[in-house]
């Protein structure tokens, strides 16, 4: 099938939902050559993937994804936050830096969103990929922060329902991802893997906030999101093809929201913030964005704060909490300020250090 595939795309023809669904079928149980799974990934970025492309890809992998169960609470949402990990693609690191092994574009902004929207009520669920050879992503950076990512699925779901907060990444939940993962790192850009790994999300919320790493993306995830069920969702691209929403830049965000969706464009001096340079909200290696991340949740205030601030209250109205930004906003640094974010994170550590190790098994 992928053969096929290939040849389509390469002339520009678009997949239909069922033959992308069978084609990433077959890259995902590793019986398409890696040769053929880096010619069909890279034809389709170029040619540009389509909303039936994307939904077929992202169908296949949840069809290998395990799903959780736990209880729902109209009192303390679910949601998904979702981006695609850092530690992937070289098109994420630091072109400027002396070399790509000490420094990132940004920090982990999702990953600090994640305790200030946790602190504030939502419980929110955050799933990626390890990287083979990188050490930036999140699953780095928790690790550095003293959680334990290698715990059962029993766990997991009594860490949600407990702590309000849980982090899942491959192996453990895309086994049969590691056949594309060395791929991913040689090809050194983004594709449809950064697309489609955080729709897979095991929690199954049908609540989604997510970054795109290019602005014509985000009215193209949403119509995917609500062919795939999703009920609300915030598609958001800052400036310089942030995955977050920037507080250096306008950022592009389509919403959909009580069944219809729109489109538009804020700025950060809109909610009060001043507009920051690139490299104020510069990361570093996996320990120096644990550091930042602590000092956000202490109350550092900065231009680094003031993008998870923000992004905190995207997360916020998407889980149904606040109505707008601005409420938002006001939530989250309450909830900064009051050291909440910094009890989610202690809550977290404390609760996975206590779960017994967990063997990873084959999950293709």
């Amino acid at each position: 099938m992928i053969r096929e595939s290939i040849q389509k795309v390469v002339m520009g023809e678009n997949l239909s939902e069922s033959e992308m669904e069978k084609t990433m079928e077959e890259v995902i149980v590793g019986s398409a050559a890696a040769s053929q799974v880096g010619a069909f990934v890279t034809a389709l970025r170029m040619k540009g993937e389509t909303v039936d492309e994307i939904t077929g890809a992202a169908r296949a992998l949840r069809s290998r994804v395990p799903k959780l169960n736990f209880r729902t609470s109209e009192s303390a949402p679910l949601l998904n936050l979702d981006r695609d990990d850092i530690n992937v693609e070289g098109e994420t690191i630091l072109e400027t830096s002396n070399t790509r092994e000490n420094s990132t574009s940004t920090f982990n902004v999702s990953t600090a969103t994640a305790f200030v929207a946790a602190g504030g009520g939502v419980r929110i669920v955050r799933h990626g990929n390890r990287a083979t050879s990188m050490y930036f992503g999140a699953a780095d950076v928790l690790e550095n922060l003293g959680v334990n990512l290698d715990i059962s699925n029993s766990d997991v779901e009594r860490c949600i329902e407990e702590a309000g907060i849980a982090f899942l990444f491959a192996p453990l939940y895309h086994g049969s991802m590691r056949y594309v993962a060395a791929l991913r790192e040689d090809m050194g850009i983004r594709t449809i893997f950064n697309l489609i790994g955080p729709l897979a999300n095991p929690a199954g919320a049908s609540r989604y906030m997510m970054g795109v790493y290019d602005p014509s993306l985000t009215e193209k995830m949403i119509q995917v999101l609500i062919k795939l069920g999703a009920e609300e969702a915030l598609v958001v691209c800052g400036e310089g093809m942030f995955d977050e929403i920037s507080v250096c830049g306008p950022t592009k965000i389509s919403r959909l929201i009580n069944g219809h969706t729109e489109t538009h464009t804020i700025q950060p001096e809109e909610y009060r913030f001043k507009r920051a340079d690139r490299d104020d909200i510069r990361g570093g290696n996996a320990r120096e964005n644990a550091r930042i991340i602590q000092n956000i949740l202490e109350g550092k205030a900065g231009p680094r704060r003031d993008t998870v601030v923000l992004n905190t209250a995207a997360a916020y109205v998407t889980a149904g909490l606040d109505s707008d930004l601005k409420d938002g906003v006001r939530r989250a640094v309450e909830v900064i300020d009051s050291g909440k974010a910094k009890e989610k994170l202690e809550t977290l550590v404390q609760f996975t250090t206590q779960c017994v190790p967990f063997v990873r098994k084959d999950l293709s």
